[in-house]
């Protein structure tokens, strides 16, 4: 059974396969609704414990992630989970780390790695992808088996 979230609440990013995602800030309240079943949480240390199912990776604040193997495995994760389970992607603030986050998740659903950033703005947030080095990333980001999510 697909159990995901609601296109229209707030911080869902759909995809261009239709697969939607939460995006969202950690520093702020957990939006009202059904919990995720699955987070990708990421920060520069380990986050206070959930009732769900979630992964850490380790990424400092305007930065990028610690282990690029481990980000890309993680997006992948998340990518395919999302295809039937409520899936939220977050750091502190939601823009900076989530924004790149999404925008790589918009690459692996087939979005060409130098449209992802303008089309997580234009569907998640206008401030996503806060930094010159996260927007490189983006642009730069090759995931193992790409073309997997075409």
């Amino acid at each position: 059974m697909t159990v995901t979230w609601d296109s229209q609440a707030p911080g869902t990013l759909r995809l261009p396969s239709g697969r939607l995602v939460r995006g969202r800030g950690l520093r702020h309240p957990l939006p009202s609704g059904p919990e995720p079943s699955f987070g990708l949480y990421l920060l520069g240390r380990e986050p206070a414990p959930v009732a769900w199912e979630y992964r850490w990776l380790r990424w400092p604040d305007f930065r990028l992630p610690a282990d690029r193997a481990a980000a890309r495995d993680a997006f992948r994760q998340v990518w395919e989970r999302a295809g039937s389970e409520r899936v939220e992607v977050a750091c502190g603030g939601g823009q900076g780390r989530t924004g790149t986050a999404l925008a790589c998740l918009a690459v692996l659903d087939g979005v060409p790695p130098d449209e992802a950033v303008a089309y997580v703005r234009t569907h998640y947030s206008p401030r996503a992808v806060e930094t010159p080095w996260q927007k490189r990333y983006v642009r730069r980001f090759q995931p193992a088996g790409a073309g997997a999510g075409r």
